[in-house]
């Protein structure tokens, strides 16, 4: 198995390729080794000295190292690699069993407003941002202040142009597009 690797804008975040699905559809992002005990392969990369945080995409995850820890990444690279190689050998699956991902349902009005910006996200926002290891999702909208509510995941979280990227790029956006969107929150 080859795996590729590929820095991104955030110098404490690698972008690793599997060359397979990682998670198929969606994404999820662990910031701690309690979160990652629903992924078998989360929690191995946990156990590696210097990790302090694990995304996976459709395609690809992303390790985020602990600026803390005094470790390069030539250091943990290796052990992150080997950990990814011997969970895709065990043929498991990413998550555990009843770990599945629920979503907020919302009707009528505000269902097609929130369907509008799913939209954007998906085919303008995301395939950018994955490019960097990064991902936008989707938390919610409250249609009575205008603010939507985003998580900035991978190596967009804590990525020193990530500010930019949500007000400037995503934020105009959206405005232009779903007029009721009026301010645009990250959600830690």
């Amino acid at each position: 198995m080859f795996i590729q690797t590929e820095a991104t804008p955030n110098p404490d975040v690698l972008k690793f390729l599997p060359g397979r699905d990682v998670l198929g559809k969606g994404s999820l992002e662990f910031r701690t080794e309690d979160e990652a005990e629903k992924s078998p392969l989360a929690h191995a990369l946990f156990q590696i000295d210097g990790v302090s945080g694990v995304y996976f995409g459709s395609d690809f995850l992303t390790v985020k190292r602990d600026p803390e820890a005094a470790l390069i990444w030539a250091q943990i690279k290796a052990p992150i690699l080997a950990a990814i190689m011997d969970f895709y050998a065990s043929s498991r699956p990413i998550l555990s069993e009843g770990n599945e991902v629920v979503e907020r349902v919302y009707e009528g009005e505000v269902a097609q407003i929130v369907a509008e910006i799913k939209d954007l996200l998906d085919t303008r926002v995301r395939p950018a941002v994955a490019q960097d290891g990064g991902d936008i999702e989707f938390d919610h909208f409250d249609i009575d202040s205008g603010t939507l509510y985003l998580h900035m995941r991978g190596a967009c979280s804590g990525c020193p142009s990530s500010s930019a990227t949500l007000r400037q790029g995503v934020e105009s956006l959206m405005k232009h597009y779903v007029p009721e969107v009026q301010t645009i929150e990250q959600v830690l």
